[in-house]
């Protein structure tokens, strides 16, 4: 019967191992965010110190979360990532809400906007006569029709969802091979653009004072980083398939997140080289236009088609982790079975990934692109933020509760987390209502969803406990 919760024998196995939880994380954070947000930042700052001290801001933040996730991580090394760690920490209607929240925003949206950007980037590289260039829509402009690169976004999603439901070896290969290149394109561009490329130092110069550091500006500014930086508690979505997970959880999420601090540090400071402030200000593809200004425009379009493959990493991470969680999720009776089944032939959660690429490839013919990072940034931090605040509750009503790993600084790690997040998500509020309605919308629809499913599956399993979800 199609309403029967899923049985053991449909669990998931532990098949991952430290590199590629350690690459997964790094694939997930490095994408999309990077190669196009650094423009809108800069045009928001307008000052190129405060444009790398920004990223370095929210890539501090962004290690406090994965050192606290790591505690959590340890805890519950279950499928979810932090649908388990709310549900555990405040209960089954939080817990679903993460995971509703997973399914809209946490990866279908990122899916849709990286979708985009590749193919967008994809099409740069192509000869002037056969491209056909998508001009990215921003807020208020009019939605783009049926293009070629709409059509190619689509099709990436389809072909890395067919990956990845085809095997988890040969998706977990493709995604190490996708996620070596893309960290070799980075650093051959950090390397020859400041040893060989035709920047500029004067690009350093100050064009605002300090006190932009604590401005309004500054805070909303990292609304876009934070977008970049999410993905560092990918490790956490496959904790049921991680060996060795007290280990090997904590260790991926901050080595992962660390590298890739360092990496966004370089590459920006390799965009300030190459491009001016005006010059950067506003600029999507700004990958592209710095390797235009650097190595002229052969080599801009050999990166952008370097670009387009290094995108396609973090989708396909992406399009590996998120179906964990509605797969979770469905062995606890909190969404459709169906979805909480795991492919005899192929041992994947083949019904979860296709979901979330029907929504995904719903959202890249709908939503507008700076909207969706918007959009993405805000409703990701607010559950971040609670999970974080999760895993600090658990410390006080389960002292006694095994913690093979004990967040490091604890609890100036956490504290700094929350109220880091807390500043970037007052200002947003403020700033754009509009986007954080959607972003409430999404959460009351979450809502009225829990309780339909508490009402249609009995809710016995939503109550916390390992019901279901455990893998171990």
């Amino acid at each position: 019967m199609t309403d029967q919760i899923p049985q053991a024998s449909d669990r998931l196995t532990r098949r991952i191992g430290l590199a590629t939880s350690t690459f997964l994380v790094i694939a997930s954070m490095v994408g999309t965010g990077i190669f196009t947000t650094s423009g809108l930042i800069m045009e928001n700052l307008g000052d190129p110190r405060a444009l790398v001290i920004c990223w370095l801001v929210g890539g501090l933040f962004a290690l406090c979360g994965a050192l606290s996730y790591g505690e959590l991580g340890t805890m519950f090394p279950r499928a979810g990532g932090e649908y388990v760690y709310l549900r555990e920490s405040f209960g089954p209607l939080v817990g679903f809400l993460s995971g509703w929240i997973s399914l809209i925003v946490g990866f279908s949206a990122p899916i849709a906007a990286s979708a985009i950007a590749a193919a967008n980037y994809g099409l740069r590289a192509l000869p002037v006569g056969v491209r056909a260039v998508l001009e990215v829509s921003t807020v208020g402009a009019e939605k783009p029709g049926a293009t070629a690169a709409l059509i190619l976004a689509v099709g990436i999603i389809l072909l890395f969802s067919l990956i990845h439901i085809a095997s988890l070896t040969v998706g977990s290969r493709v995604q190490n091979g996708l996620t070596l290149f893309k960290i070799g394109v980075i650093l051959l561009l950090v390397i020859l653009g400041l040893g060989l490329g035709h920047g500029s130092t004067s690009h350093f110069a100050p064009q605002a004072g300090l006190d932009l550091l604590f401005s309004e500006r500054f805070a909303g500014s990292l609304i876009f980083v934070s977008f970049a930086y999410s993905g560092w508690n990918a490790a956490a979505y496959l904790g049921g398939e991680i060996r060795n997970p007290a280990r090997n959880i904590p260790l991926a999420l901050f080595m992962g997140t660390l590298f890739v601090l360092v990496l966004y540090l370089l590459l920006n400071v390799v965009f300030v080289y190459a491009l001016s402030a005006e010059q950067m200000s506003g600029v999507i593809e700004v990958g592209a236009e710095a390797s235009l200004a650097l190595f002229g425009p052969r080599a801009g379009k050999l990166f952008s088609a370097a670009v387009m493959v290094g995108i396609l990493s973090v989708i396909s991470a992406m399009i590996m982790s998120g179906p964990r969680v509605y797969y979770a999720m469905a062995r606890d009776g909190a969404f459709f079975p169906v979805f909480g089944r795991v492919s005899r032939v192929t041992q994947t959660p083949a019904a979860a990934i296709c979901l979330q690429g029907v929504i995904a490839a719903v959202m890249v013919l709908s939503a507008a692109f700076d909207l969706l990072l918007l959009y993405i940034g805000f409703t990701l931090s607010l559950f971040a933020m609670l999970t974080v605040a999760g895993m600090m509750v658990l410390r006080v009503r389960r002292p006694r509760a095994a913690r093979p790993y004990r967040t490091f600084a604890y609890p100036v790690t956490p504290v700094l987390f929350i109220l880091g997040n807390l500043w970037i998500v007052f200002f947003f509020v403020r700033d754009n209502p509009q986007i954080a309605l959607y972003g409430v919308a999404t959460i009351l629809a979450g809502i009225a969803a829990y309780f339909w499913f508490r009402r249609r599956y009995g809710g016995g399993r939503l109550e916390g406990g390992d019901g279901g979800v455990s893998l171990l």
